[in-house]
């Protein structure tokens, strides 16, 4: 599958995700964290030339905040380099008192970038959408989660 035609489908699937959950009604629950990647651990591991390329794995396991910057749980996860300089495929999770939302997509290297929530437990489970996540100066990303509760047919 392309590139473009992979986009393609991500953004009809949140499209009609979005408007399911619009058309039923349903007013989405929204849930804004900072991820702290200047505390925890992170770790690259480099398996091509010295320097970012194609393949490279970033591991990191990062404090997770709330808006008012008090720790709530935590932000694990991984990317792998697809694109040098432009952008990552990562999946991760955000574990939360009473359940855990996990996320996959692509992370820019710069500015703003949107995944796909794809799977939550605990007090989670049932909801779907997305997560936007923005780099901060202070070398924290907000991420703002965006979730609709999944209606039964």
């Amino acid at each position: 599958m392309t590139a473009s035609l992979r986009r393609l489908c991500a953004v009809w699937m949140t499209m009609s995700l979005t408007l399911n959950a619009q058309a039923n009604g349903s007013k989405p629950l929204v849930i804004v964290t900072l991820a702290d990647s200047t505390r925890g651990h992170k770790s690259t591991v480099d398996i091509g030339p010295p320097g970012p390329s194609l393949g490279d794995l970033f591991v990191f396991d990062q404090p997770l905040m709330d808006e008012h910057r008090r720790d709530i749980g935590s932000n694990s996860g991984y990317c792998i380099n697809t694109l040098p300089g432009v952008h990552s495929q990562c999946q991760w999770t955000l574990l939360m008192d009473g359940g855990t939302i996990v996320v996959a997509g692509q992370e820019q290297e710069v500015g703003r970038s949107v995944v796909a929530v794809i799977g939550a437990t605990g007090k989670y489970i049932g909801y779907t959408g997305e997560m936007t996540s923005e780099p901060n100066a202070d070398g924290t990303f907000t991420q703002t989660l965006t979730l609709y509760r999944r209606h039964s047919e």
